[in-house]
């Protein structure tokens, strides 16, 4: 066989945004200029043919120019980007939608470009872009066998410094104490230990009722985020937050002096963030059941022999109401966010 030539080939990491037509109202983007170079094959635009808006893109990177391989011939290029620090984060909601994907664009001489989409997870730290790094650094011991670029010096400082920063915020730990009551009295307490977590972590709450004046019948607590559209970009003024639930424990309490729960905060959500467009918190959503009854009438004796069986009335007045507890959710090291894919990808492209 001949050699293959190959004109040349690039990457480019882009975020894509997608917003739902019917709960965000975008202002109009002049993308005339942008649609004419997508029809154009000979120039490369990473988000050719993709919905939405391309809102961060690094710089393109040629990997090579004018490339000949014999046959059985291979070669291969790294390539390294460093992201802006203002990006949003990888989210997949109900009414935006943030995707970062690394393009590969490659063209063989006098054919069209051929382009090969990677998506990958970008996580968010906020604090790290104002932070100073003392400046008795250098006087630090060091391996003189070692050369290391001050980029990637500096790139290890702030991984070190970004999970500090986290394992601080997440691991401070003080007595959380809230009443539960109605409108008829005092129904137990609630405690937690902390209200700031890493993904991957479990939000685990104790409950005490029996200093309380009203039973509780039942009680269930969710796990949920909260993403809401800011007011100048909502389709309609006042429209409703949306709510997605990752986790849920439900639990029948009648009788019971003390219960707890655990949560856990799956490694695939994303945490809480705020842009110019949307905003995303963390709660915990609570829901009591308690009776419209004094404690000693929810039971009836059912029979007069030696053994006494107590059973369950069949109808019973009761109330239900709802609170909500807003909890602050941080990432977690990217290695261990890597842990819900365990499988190494391998993608290809044709040209």
């Amino acid at each position: 066989a001949p050699s293959e030539m190959l004109a040349w080939a690039s990457a480019q990491i882009h975020c894509q945004f997608h917003a739902s037509e019917n709960r965000v109202a975008l202002p109009p983007s002049d993308g005339s200029k942008h649609d004419v170079q997508a029809e154009n094959e000979t120039v490369f635009v990473p988000n050719r043919g993709e919905r939405g808006q391309c809102i961060l893109s690094t710089p393109p990177k040629i990997l090579f120019c004018d490339l000949r391989l014999d046959p059985g011939e291979s070669k291969s290029y790294s390539y390294c980007e460093t992201l802006p620090i203002d990006g949003p984060p990888s989210f997949r909601g109900q009414s935006v939608k943030y995707v970062y994907k690394l393009t590969i664009g490659c063209q063989r001489v006098n054919s069209p470009i051929k382009l090969l989409r990677v998506p990958f997870r970008v996580l968010v730290l906020h604090g790290l872009k104002d932070y100073q790094f003392p400046q008795d650094e250098a006087v630090a011991p060091s391996n003189p066998f070692l050369e290391e670029e001050e980029g990637l010096k500096k790139d290890s400082r702030l991984a070190d410094l970004a999970t500090e920063l986290l394992m601080v915020a997440t691991s401070r730990r003080s007595l959380h104490l809230y009443n539960i009551s109605n409108t008829r009295g005092k129904v137990g307490t609630f405690c937690i230990f902390k209200t700031v977590y890493k993904i991957g972590e479990d939000v685990i709450g104790t409950f005490n009722f029996s200093e309380g004046d009203i039973p509780c019948l039942q009680f269930s607590v969710s796990l949920q985020t909260e993403e809401s559209i800011q007011e100048e970009f909502q389709r309609r003024r006042g429209q409703p937050v949306s709510f997605s639930t990752h986790a849920r424990h439900q639990e029948a309490c009648l009788h019971t002096a003390q219960s707890s729960f655990s949560l856990p905060i799956p490694l695939s959500s994303t945490p809480g963030f705020t842009t110019n467009i949307v905003s995303l918190k963390w709660r915990l959503h609570f829901e009591f059941v308690t009776s419209g009854e004094s404690a000693g009438t929810c039971l009836v004796r059912g029979s007069q022999s030696e053994a006494i069986t107590w059973t369950g009335v069949e109808q019973m007045d009761v109330d239900t109401f709802s609170w909500d507890l807003p909890i602050k959710v941080l990432p977690t090291n990217p290695i261990l966010a890597s842990y819900v894919s365990q499988f190494s990808s391998t993608n290809s492209i044709t040209i």
